[in-house]
């Protein structure tokens, strides 16, 4: 006998014929002989009807009510789910993250865990019981209710797996897997049935929806087994998982696209030790969420600095470049609002080369203007004019073979 976790999200729950079609796939596992624990997102809209009550009713809402609030959402989910399991004869139990005493900091709308009591589920579990688990929330250690932030339920159900030693987490979405890039772009992309944790965390952070960053980093740091697939087709879906030698034949895995982004550049900067720490520094008290940093040196004495951000913090990094640019001896400041990131993602970068070469060609080919390009070690991104964004997408899909399965792309 086996513990699997299973995930399901707002659109997997969002009225009762949808939960009893979730109901379906648990009774499933455990008339497999299975113990399974279930997390859930609140239903359908119903986070974003009551964050619109709360704003209607306080355009500044304390972060501690906002959190007591949106807790109540997945609470309801899964005291419908459990119900739905009783009627059909099965024993379910729901429990809020405070009830199982899932410890967060108190950091109110973003909290992390800390840690999680697993003997209150075990004992459950032990007693014949199909564990439900409020998502997307916990409590810090004076019993406030903290919620986890985008992505939370997700992060929620990896984490029990990591606590129960679970063989499996199940994330249930209304699609039924990973792809290679967005399907809605690039209509031809191809179904992953295997991606490696680091590829998994590289492209959620480029803006790849499916998975949320935090949810993988638990993953990949406890060994969890995650299983992406849809909540209404009874396919396999996407497994992700550390890396398999098989991986590194594979040159690039996947491709992202990022828009509403902008770009700043900070123009003659005095090329000194400690200004770059400077800015950094400014703009995480401002609390800019920086995507990429380029560093040129023009010649001894100065040098150029620029980095990318969503379009949602571009106010507040102007801001914080003007009020700290004089100090950095900065000549300029140049802006733009016109961009986007268009990304290839592989473990197998490492040990291929011509990978750029293959890239930029495609772009060039495709008449895409490259603005900037960064790296990592599995990673190259390049930063073009938001009007081509989906054209150079398309040309790097094509230049590696992402609108075919991973055994039928060419070496």
């Amino acid at each position: 006998m086996g513990i699997v976790v299973k995930k399901f999200g707002g659109t997997s729950v969002a009225n009762a014929e949808k939960i009893l079609r979730a109901c379906k796939r648990v009774i499933e596992e455990v008339d497999a002989g299975n113990q399974v624990v279930v997390v859930a997102s609140a239903r359908g809209k119903q986070t974003d009807q009551l964050v619109a009550d709360a704003y209607e009713l306080n355009p500044n809402p304390p972060a501690r009510e906002m959190d007591q609030l949106l807790s109540t959402g997945e609470i309801q989910t899964v005291s419908l789910f459990a119900m739905a399991l009783e009627a059909a004869g099965y024993k379910a139990i729901s429990f809020t993250g405070g009830q199982i005493k899932m410890i967060t900091d108190s950091d109110h709308s973003r909290a992390r865990i800390k840690s999680i009591d697993s003997l209150h589920i075990h004992n459950h579990l032990a007693k014949g019981y199909i564990v439900l688990v409020a998502g997307f929330q916990g409590i810090d250690e004076k019993g406030n209710i903290t919620t986890l932030g985008r992505g939370g339920s997700d992060t929620s159900a990896v984490a029990l797996a990591a606590a129960l030693e679970a063989d499996e987490c199940e994330i249930f979405t209304d699609v039924d897997g990973i792809y290679t890039t967005d399907p809605r772009i690039f209509k031809q992309a191809a179904k992953m049935e295997m991606i490696s944790y680091d590829e998994m965390l590289e492209m959620a952070s480029l803006g790849a929806g499916v998975m949320h960053g935090r949810a993988v980093e638990f993953g990949k740091k406890y060994n969890v087994k995650i299983h992406v697939r849809s909540s209404i087709e009874e396919t396999k879906g996407t497994i992700i998982t550390h890396e398999v030698p098989q991986m590194e034949d594979i040159v690039v895995s996947g491709a992202t696209i990022q828009k509403d982004m902008a770009k700043i550049s900070l123009i003659g900067v005095d090329n000194k030790p400690g200004n770059a720490a400077k800015l950094f520094s400014h703009l995480a008290g401002a609390k800019v969420v920086i995507n990429d940093i380029i560093q040129t040196e023009v010649d001894a004495e100065k040098a150029n600095v620029s980095f990318t951000i969503g379009m949602s913090d571009f106010n507040d990094a102007v801001e914080a470049v003007e009020s700290i640019k004089d100090e950095l001896g900065c000549e300029r400041v140049f802006t733009r609002k016109d961009i986007a990131e268009v990304s290839a993602v592989g473990v197998g970068m490492r040990s291929h080369y011509g990978i750029a070469e293959r890239m930029f060609g495609a772009l060039s080919k495709a008449k895409v203007n490259v603005d900037s390009i960064t790296t990592s070690e599995i990673r190259i991104s390049c930063v073009v004019d938001e009007n081509q964004a989906e054209k150079a997408l398309e040309a790097v899909c094509l230049a590696f073979e992402l609108d075919k399965p991973a055994d039928q792309r060419s070496k």
